[in-house]
């Protein structure tokens, strides 16, 4: 019962049936209304004429009638309407033409107002219609009621195989719809069923992709943003493996100092200077924590965690921050009153911090700081007076674990992952930090959406 239910469920049907079912309920319900409107036509064309001959016929013998007392036999004027009858008004029947002679009076209604006539289908014979126009006329000679009919054989006798006719066409007509459109169905989707066999076939280290279809349609559009969508899926792939590996080599780096320094120490352990031990063991353990802490912020950040945002004064926050500890070298803070934003003020410190602490390992001499308004935005720069970065490595800068030579001489206990969280921060306010021309040294430029005071 339940395999019959799905079936009667549309909701369960293929595209191809769910598209075959409407178009044929559709083109069925067409072609009904379309014979019943052919039908009622033919039937009112058929029926307007025998009305104006019959009510023609009936004047003519309304007529003659007025002028004289008619007895006997009635000619017939029109062949399309021999039956012609005059009753009195006992009932009698006073005349007739041939076809009604020895026939009583015909028994369809008659109108009570005098030179109104009254149309009526009177049936016949088993196999025939009479379509009547009766009058009451009144004359000097008394009253009468004329009576005029014109047969409509060939209609009834061929109604039934009519109607029967339509029936048949309309049956085949859907029944020819609804398989025409099934095999249009199938093989306009036949591309997708292609597409769908080939995307079951791929597998995490494939590099394959779907079939473009021709000629250029939906389907083809479809095929398209498929192997657009995968090309996006094998670069996050790659920057994935590539990100587990680099995780893997930084966290390998301490774990594997730690683990030589304490093998070592465990092999004199009463020759070992164990607080020395102890000191470097924490140092790699320093290491490994800042490692997995910067880990699990690009993790927060990459997964759009929302955290509560307020208004923050970009220029007092900076100079808080800039005076907060001493540094190696002197920092110069030139900020604007009221550049205010909206952020998470962890973030901003965050990200302050590292471009600080990036130009001190870099820095010469000083430091530079600026917050402007511009337009829409706030603008944040920190300046160095080192050597500077060379255009080709601006963008590298900000690659997760990637760090210039020089960087690696000045801090061997970094992680790397500083300036690639300061551009997720960024982001994440909807804003934007690059690496900027300098006359010299390096300059950091961050650009966020400022708030109206």
């Amino acid at each position: 019962m339940r395999i019959l239910g799905d079936l009667l469920t549309p909701s369960c049907w293929s595209v191809r049936t769910r598209v075959t079912v409407a178009a044929t309920l559709i083109v069925a319900a067409l072609l009904i209304v379309g014979v019943t409107l052919f039908y009622q036509v033919l039937r009112s064309t058929i029926y307007g004429g025998l009305h104006d001959r019959g009510t023609l016929a009936v004047n003519d013998l309304a007529t003659h009638v007025r002028e004289t007392d008619i007895r006997g036999t009635l000619p017939v004027q029109d062949p399309g309407v021999p039956l012609l009858q005059v009753v009195d008004g006992e009932g009698g029947v006073l005349a007739a033409s041939e076809p009604l002679r020895g026939h009583g009076p015909v028994r369809v209604p008659v109108s009570p107002q005098p030179g109104r006539p009254e149309y009526r289908t009177l049936h016949w014979t088993e196999t025939s219609d009479v379509y009547f126009v009766s009058e009451r006329v009144n004359t000097r000679f008394g009253e009468r009621i004329v009576f005029a009919g014109a047969p409509i054989t060939t209609f009834t006798r061929y109604r039934g195989v009519f109607v029967g006719l339509l029936t048949v066409t309309v049956l085949v007509a859907t029944a020819a719809v609804g398989w025409i459109v099934s095999l249009s169905v199938r093989r306009a989707l036949r591309p997708v069923r292609v597409m769908r066999t080939e995307l079951a076939e791929i597998t995490g280290g494939a590099d394959r992709r779907v079939t473009v279809p021709e000629p250029n349609d939906e389907v083809s559009d479809l095929a398209e943003s498929v192997n657009v969508t995968l090309d996006r899926l094998e670069d996050v792939l790659a920057r994935q493996r590539a990100f587990v590996a680099d995780v893997s080599h930084e966290l390998r780096s301490p774990l594997t100092g730690l683990r030589t320094q304490l093998e070592a120490a465990l092999e004199r352990p009463l020759d070992e200077d164990w607080p020395a031990v102890a000191r470097a063991a924490l140092g790699d353990a320093d290491r490994l924590q800042g490692i997995v802490s910067d880990l699990l912020i690009l993790a927060r950040l990459g997964a759009g965690v929302q955290v509560p945002r307020e208004r923050i004064d970009l220029g007092e926050l900076v100079r808080a921050e800039a005076s907060r500890r001493p540094r190696r070298v002197p920092v110069e803070v030139a900020a604007e009153e009221g550049v205010t934003v909206r952020a998470t003020e962890a973030h901003l410190i965050r990200l302050l911090t590292n471009l600080l602490d990036n130009a001190e390992r870099h820095a010469e001499s000083r430091i530079w700081i600026t917050v402007a308004a511009d337009g829409p935005d706030a603008v944040l720069e920190v300046r160095d007076d080192g050597a500077g970065i060379a255009p080709e490595d601006r963008e590298r800068i900000f690659w997760r674990f990637h760090r210039l030579a020089e960087g690696r001489e000045r801090d061997r206990g970094g992680t790397g992952l500083g300036l690639t969280i300061s551009r997720d921060i960024a982001r994440a306010h909807d804003g934007t930090l690059v690496a900027a021309d300098s006359d010299r040294g390096a300059r950091f430029v961050l650009r966020i959406p400022r708030e109206e005071p």
